[in-house]
């Protein structure tokens, strides 16, 4: 059965991202890690050895980190942020809103969900305030129903 591979919408940033992340990890960290190895093993008896374990531990978690990126690599879709305008809000588009509850402006920037990172103003398009933002325009007063109840937003600017 040939399963349909879902693709990962990423900025052109997000996936020169990806891909250095994944080169420094094959590159250096794989490095680091068969060092550790390599002294560990040194220090005798593996049976009882933490330091053995824990290297290896950690070579598991890069190993996964390492095919989590390949695979996004693999079924990535980069936005071409070209073809959009400043018009309409579209992933890849940074929007000024004001927050009506907070009485404050806020600025976003809609991205893919693997490269969402809340805390640092990126949101995905599949979250609430993400997907009630996309295709709105200036002046716009969006509702949008969260976890912690129903926010009200007026998109006072979009930029790409």
């Amino acid at each position: 059965m040939d399963e349909k591979q879902v693709k990962i919408k990423l900025t052109a940033e997000g996936k020169k991202r990806y891909e250095a992340e994944l080169n420094e990890l094959k590159t250096v960290k794989r490095k680091e890690i068969a060092e550790n190895l390599q002294t560990a093993r040194a220090q005798g008896d593996l049976s009882e050895n933490s330091e053995y374990d824990e290297a290896k531990n950690d070579q598991a978690k890069l190993e996964a980190r390492i095919k989590e990126l390949e695979t996004i690599l693999r079924n990535v879709e980069v936005i071409d942020e070209s073809e959009f305008s400043t018009e309409k809000v579209h992933i890849g588009s940074t929007v000024k809103v004001h927050d009506r509850d907070f009485d404050e402006d806020v600025l976003y920037q809609i991205v893919g969900s693997s490269e969402a990172d809340p805390f640092n103003g990126k949101i995905s398009d599949e979250s609430p305030v993400g997907k009630a933002l996309l295709e709105k325009t200036v002046g716009e007063t969006v509702k949008v129903e969260t976890p912690g109840g129903e926010n009200e937003f007026v998109i006072l600017e979009i930029t790409l």
